[in-house]
């Protein structure tokens, strides 16, 4: 069974017994496929009527289709969203939908991309990492937040990645921009909480999308080798991430503010130890057997 039909088999109680969405408007960039396109089906499913962005107008056009189809309800504006102009777009399209602010924001877009070792980049790259992984970040928060905070409640959910957080070879500038992500999360909600609006973000590892395929991932090795590589012996899928954005979207989460939580099936807490393929013991020489 597909993530995305998985979701679409939840009964709505099951979801509504997780959080309830119902009445409120969520924004979800790159919300068609991947992380995002579960996030958007997740959060209808859970009531929320959701106005989605995707560069990609099929992905974005299946999302709607899908959440229809279970009896949600939609929007999309398609457009590449490092662009002022989508960003403009997606604000006048959910405003008139919520009939002023919306709910939630959820930052989602981001680009995963070795560039090589960073001396064989060059300024043009380091723009280019700036623009997909955090300028749209600032520019989507800055065009919806002042309606939140003169209303006095609002959601921003913000997807950073683990990169942030550990070396990551041939991804430097990748890396640090994240880092910038999770950076702006906690002061943004430094400065925005006694507004009503609380600023979180999830930071995910080993998710299983259209963007990091398993199989890609895998390269032709034996898939009994995740079980010693990820903690919790599998890849993610969108849901994972997706559920943990509703948990952060809705009231179970209404006195958290400022985190960045690691949706990462246990990669970050083993810090480079390996399960051995054998099932004996642990290594932190994945070379051995």
């Amino acid at each position: 069974m597909s993530v995305d039909r998985e979701i679409l088999n939840m009964q709505s109680s099951d979801v509504a017994a997780m959080v309830s969405l119902a009445g409120t408007t969520a924004v979800v960039t790159g919300g068609g496929g991947g992380i995002g396109g579960g996030t958007s089906r997740l959060f209808a499913a859970a009531g929320a009527t959701v106005v989605l962005n995707d560069i990609d107008a099929e992905l974005a056009e299946s999302a709607v289709a899908d959440i229809e189809a279970d009896g949600g309800t939609a929007v999309a504006v398609v457009g590449d969203i490092r662009e002022a102009s989508t960003v403009g777009e997606l604000h006048a399209t959910a405003t008139e939908v919520a009939g002023g602010a919306v709910d939630v924001l959820v930052n989602n877009v981001g680009d995963y991309r070795p560039n090589g070792l960073f001396t064989e980049t060059d300024e043009e790259q380091w723009a280019a990492q700036y623009e997909i992984q955090l300028h749209h970040v600032f520019r989507c928060t800055r065009t919806f937040l002042p309606a939140m905070r003169e209303r006095g409640r609002g959601v921003i959910i913000n997807v950073s990645t683990v990169e942030a957080f550990r070396g990551v070879p041939h991804n430097s500038a990748y890396s640090a921009f994240n880092a910038g992500v999770s950076a702006f999360t906690r002061s943004l909600a430094v400065e925005v909480g006694r507004d009503g609006v609380r600023v979180n973000c999830i930071a995910p590892d080993m998710a299983d999308t259209l963007q990091t395929p398993g199989d890609s991932m895998l390269r032709g090795r034996d898939p009994q080798l995740i079980r010693s590589w990820i903690p919790l012996g599998r890849w993610g899928q969108p849901l994972d991430y997706a559920k943990v954005m509703l948990f952060l979207a809705g009231d179970l989460s209404s006195f958290m503010t400022g985190n960045t939580l690691m949706v990462d099936g246990g990669t970050m807490a083993a810090s480079g130890w390996y399960g051995r393929a054998s099932g004996s013991g642990w290594t932190n020489l994945p070379d051995q057997p």
